[in-house]
């Protein structure tokens, strides 16, 4: 059985999807299945690390990428089908080719944002990528999606004209040793920080979370930090960045809200080690990858009641009423004022954290591959 894994988009990803097109690729030739070959468009690490389309700016920029990437889906990866003969094609970013192919095609389907949450990003490009989304659903798909809150949100937007199979993706495998100097350089101390890892995007709430964090200092007088990692939403319409900016400012903050951008995995790595907690207030997400992240590291999390990470964060996770800024508070200060809670949750979340491993992601995939055509 020969599949062919698309990793074109490895060289603009960010965040969750660039994780899990990594970590699909690294299970895949760390877990091989009898009688499964894999075939990679392209080598993962060569092609997240190409620099031709990264940081785009110009409107020129931005029209030149996305005829690259149209080029790509509908002519050059299909000619790669005709060359490999794969009998599965996986395109792992809601894309599949638009042209009849002769091989079963699994398309990763993430979340149901672009039909949730339409403001938040631009009117053109919205309606172009969903068409691309919509006219590469066709003969013998089946739909991949990360958790079953997404798998009945894209049903509710797109009908069940095809099958939709869920499966619980790995977090991302930081091989880099840990930066023991990065708490030090930037005047942290173990445990004296909240920790939230991730772009700016509005969904996120940012400006929510600093809004709780300068409560939580008021009513408990802390010395703890909040670090926020990461960089701009991915748009003009979705990008908080400006506004928390100027929050801090407003509030006073800017010797304990820290904004380093985007940080190496041996720094996250030396963040992870030394924070007090996460704090995940998001409103929308398909999965929730810090969630395990930070588990994984025995770091207790505060999280929304957002389904997904409800779903993903189990019973080992602290939840608040999305969008409430007292309740979000509240677990804070709970959480600090209760020693033997997080403690629990840290010994619980650990339990949680490996379910999610990388041999069960592949293995679920391994699973659909060798079954038979739905």
């Amino acid at each position: 059985m020969k599949v062919l894994l698309d990793l074109q988009y490895l060289n603009v990803a960010t965040t969750g999807i660039k994780t899990y097109m990594m970590e699909l690729a690294k299970a895949a030739r760390k877990y091989p299945e009898k009688g499964v070959e894999w075939i990679f468009t392209h080598e993962p690490e060569k092609q997240s690390k190409d620099q031709t389309y990264q940081g785009l700016k110009t409107k020129i920029q931005k029209l030149n990428y996305h005829l690259d990437y149209f080029r790509w889906k509908e002519f050059q990866l299909p000619d790669l089908v005709k060359k490999y003969k794969p009998d599965v094609l996986i395109c792992p970013d809601f894309v599949s080719p638009a042209a009849p192919l002769p091989c079963r095609r699994l398309t990763v389907i993430h979340d149901a944002f672009f039909w949730q949450m339409p403001e938040n990003y631009p009117k053109w490009w919205r309606k172009y990528f969903l068409s691309l989304i919509k006219k590469g659903l066709k003969e013998n798909t089946q739909i991949i999606t990360t958790t079953e809150y997404s798998k009945n949100s894209l049903e509710e937007h797109l009908g069940k004209t095809w099958p939709i199979s869920v499966i619980y993706q790995a977090p991302k495998g930081m091989q880099a040793a840990t930066d023991q100097k990065f708490l030090a350089k930037n005047k942290l101390e173990q445990q004296g920080y909240f920790l939230h890892i991730g772009t700016f995007d509005k969904r996120k709430s940012l400006p929510l979370l600093v809004r709780s964090f300068a409560d939580y200092l008021k009513q408990t007088q802390s010395t703890k930090k909040l670090i926020l990692v990461g960089g701009a939403g991915q748009s003009k319409q979705m990008n908080d960045l400006p506004i928390v900016e100027k929050l801090v400012k407003e509030l006073g903050l800017e010797d304990m809200v820290i904004l380093p951008g985007y940080l190496n995995d041996g720094e996250i790595k030396a963040l992870y080690s030394g924070a007090f907690a996460y704090v995940f207030p998001s409103e929308n997400e398909g999965f929730g990858i810090p969630i395990l992240e930070a588990m994984g590291f025995g770091i207790p999390v505060i999280h929304s009641d957002q389904p997904a990470l409800i779903e993903v964060a189990g019973n080992s996770g602290l939840a608040f009423e999305t969008g409430n800024q007292n309740d979000l508070t509240k677990k804070m200060i709970l959480l600090d004022q209760e020693n033997d809670l997080r403690n629990q949750l840290i010994l619980s979340g650990n339990e949680r954290a490996k379910e999610f491993s990388a041999k069960k992601f592949i293995e679920a995939f391994h699973q659909i591959i060798l079954s038979s055509p739905q």
